[in-house]
Order: structure tokens, then C-alpha cells, then sequence
């Protein structure tokens, strides 16, 4: 097994980061912003803040880079290709989408079961999109 390669890690995730934000900012930020809006005027809240969207990119991007790193560390026993990019895009989705969405929108019924199905299938496109573009940059060292 080799060394996981830093710098391309850091490379892919970022490139895995920004093409999750692009996909998120069409998902949520155009297609359920009505929905969105909606769920926080119930919960008494106005719309999303400038500081919580720039907190939503900075989560994005340390997704990404999660992503690839996970992608680096499975890729000795899988192989490199889009097959080992989606299992570890999936595998990031399940922890860092899924799982959240499940507990915070759906069990605590924070928001309507439309909005959580509807993201966390956007979510699901997001993460395994960029995980897939990203490990295209990643290269062993």
C-alpha cells in the first residue's frame, strides 16, 4: 500500500468541495428554496443568513476533502476508478447527510418529510458528484 498523496488529497478535495457547494447552491438554494423558507418561517426563523451560508460552503468543502480522503484510503483495496469514488461518495453521504438529516429534520420533525426527502437526495447526488470529481485529480504520491 502506498502513502496517501497530501497535496492531491487537498487538490481533489477542494475540486470535490466546490462541485458539492455548486450542486447544493442548485438544489437548495434554487429548486427547495421555497420549501426552505417555508420550514423556517414555522420554525419562527427568517431566511438564511450570509454567515450561515459561508458556514454551509466551509462544510461543503471539508466534505469534500473528507471525501477524497476517504476515496485515498479505500483505493489500495478497491482499486482507483468511479466504482471506489462512489462507494466513498456514498459511504460520506450516509455519515454526513443521511444520518444528520434523519435525526434532526425527520425523528425531531423539524421540518416537513418533503424538505428532508428532497435534500437528502440532493445531498446524495451532491457528495457522490464531487467525490467522483475529485478523485479524478487525486494520483498516488
Amino acid at each position: 500500500m502506498g502513502k496517501i498523496n497530501v497535496g492531491r488529497l487537498i487538490l481533489g478535495g477542494i475540486v470535490a468541495g466546490i462541485a458539492i457547494d455548486l450542486l447544493d447552491y442548485l438544489v437548495d438554494g434554487i429548486w427547495l428554496a421555497p420549501r426552505w423558507a417555508d420550514g423556517m418561517a414555522l420554525l419562527g426563523k427568517t431566511g438564511f443568513t450570509s454567515a450561515q451560508i459561508i458556514w454551509f460552503n466551509v462544510i461543503g468543502l471539508l466534505t469534500g476533502i473528507a471525501a477524497i480522503w476517504v476515496y485515498a484510503a479505500i483505493r489500495p483495496r478497491f482499486g482507483a476508478g468511479i466504482k471506489t469514488a462512489i462507494i466513498a461518495g456514498v459511504a460520506v453521504w450516509i455519515v454526513g447527510v443521511l444520518l444528520p438529516n434523519a435525526g434532526f429534520m425527520y425523528a425531531m420533525k423539524l421540518f416537513s418529510h418533503h424538505l428532508t426527502l428532497y435534500t437528502t437526495l440532493g445531498g446524495f447526488v451532491e457528495v457522490v458528484f464531487g467525490t467522483v470529481a475529485g478523485a479524478s485529480v487525486y494520483r498516488e504520491a
